[in-house]
This record gives structure tokens, C-alpha cells and sequence, in this order.
């Protein structure tokens, strides 16, 4: 099963405020049966906007390096192809959920359905009420080093969500997994009553000559009823 796992940072919380607020980075992790493939999309965006201070302290993106990056409608398709039908991983899914189909209206194109995210957010509300659900309260939680996360950003919050998820979802059992999907790939169910075939050929001995010769002198010592001699 294919699941992306995504993030964003925006110039601020809603984008139908005025003026509007915009996405400036996009980063996804590419999963499948919840194993990374290695697989990323990153991309920095230029909002057609300036940067309000708020948001700069929280990502440290300003309108000088955004000034020569693309618009969204420039890489619009490429992100859409990296998703493709597969269920996104959001932590806090309605916020990025909301700003990613902002952008695809204001850009004529069709829409992500809220179904196809999976909000980690609500996951780990459900797993321990009452208790921090931040990404940095989860990963204390599960021991997972952020220790490079000094400010937010989209492809390594994603990075690290990734590994947060697979805690959420069971820990992190990626042998597993690829037997599973093995096992599935080979249409086999039958994994508990396999038994390995017999060998063609008997296994040449191991014991050499002399180790024979000290044996057998070893049991005449022992005398006509010594428990060797039955097997000899």
C-alpha cells in the first residue's frame, strides 16, 4: 500500500484571509506497507506575497529566498503526480488539507478529497487523551530524534512524521512488513505449515580420519558396554 506522507509551510493560518495566505513549501515521504522508499518531494513555492513576521519566526523562509522560486501553478502537476490516489499522512490534516485545495481552486484545478488524508493529529488524540499531541510532544514520547528540527520545515517534519506514524500504527516493523508483502506477492498462505524439502544429496562428514581413530579408541576404553558400541 502506497501512503504519502506531507507537510506544509504557509504565510499564515487561513487562506481566505485578506490579503491571502499562501503555501511556501511543500514536502512529502513517499511509504509503502509503511516502509520509506526513499522517494521525496520537496519544493519551495513564492506566494506572490511578502512574509509577515509571525510566519518567518516559526519556518525562517523570507520573501528574499522565496524571490526567485516558482509560483504554484508552475509545479502544481508535478505535485499532483508525486500523490497520485494515494492516502496522505498529515499531521493536523484539515489545516494543510484546507491550503493544498485553496491553491488547487485559485489554480483551475481539481480538488484533493478530505478523505484521502489520514490525520496522525486525531490518532494520537485517540491512542493517549489528555495528553500532548505535537509532533515534538510524539516524538519525546517514542524516543525519535528531532534534534535537527530548530525551526519547521515541511520535508524534514515529514521526515520525521514518518517515523512517528509507524509508532502510532504499531511500531516500526519493517521486516514484517516486507515478509507480508512477500507473502501476499507469492499468493501463499501457507507459511505455517511449510516444511524444507529433503536434500537431494547426504552432507559430506565433517569428522576427519584422525578424529575417528581418537573416537573409537576413546569408546574401547569404555569397555563391551559402553553406550557408543549400540550405535556404532
Amino acid at each position: 500500500m502506497r501512503e504519502i506522507v506531507l507537510d506544509t509551510e504557509t504565510t499564515g493560518l487561513n487562506p481566505f484571509d485578506t490579503p491571502r495566505h499562501r503555501i511556501v513549501e511543500i514536502g512529502a515521504v513517499e511509504l509503502w506497507n509503511q516502509v520509506p522508499t526513499g522517494k521525496t518531494y520537496h519544493q519551495y513555492i513564492n506566494p506572490e506575497r511578502d512574509m509577515p513576521t509571525e510566519a518567518f519566526e516559526v519556518h525562517g523562509i523570507g520573501d528574499e529566498f522565496l524571490a526567485d522560486k516558482p509560483v504554484f501553478t508552475q509545479v502544481v502537476q508535478a505535485f499532483l503526480d508525486f500523490v497520485g490516489d494515494a492516502k496522505m499522512v498529515i499531521h493536523n490534516a484539515e489545516f494543510d488539507m484546507r491550503f493544498l485545495n485553496a491553491e488547487l481552486e485559485w489554480a483551475g484545478h481539481r480538488l484533493l478529497p478530505n478523505d484521502q488524508a489520514l490525520d496522525t493529529l486525531k490518532i494520537a488524540r485517540r491512542r493517549f487523551p489528555g495528553s500532548p499531541a505535537s509532533l515534538d510532544a510524539l516524538c519525546r514520547r517514542f524516543g525519535i530524534d528531532n534534534s535537527a528540527r530548530e525551526k519547521h520545515g515541511a520535508l524534514l517534519d515529514s521526515e520525521i512524521l514518518a517515523e512517528v506514524y509507524l509508532e502510532l500504527t504499531g511500531g516500526k516493523q519493517p521486516d514484517f512488513a516486507l515478509a507480508q508483502a512477500e507473502k501476499r506477492s507469492s499468493g501463499s498462505d501457507a507459511d505455517e505449515s511449510w516444511r524444507p524439502r529433503p536434500r537431494t544429496q547426504t552432507l559430506p562428514s565433517r569428522v576427519t580420519e584422525t578424529e575417528k581413530a581418537a573416537h573409537a579408541a576413546f569408546v574401547d576404553k569404555l569397555g563391551d558396554d559402553a553406550l557408543w558400541r549400540r550405535f556404532s
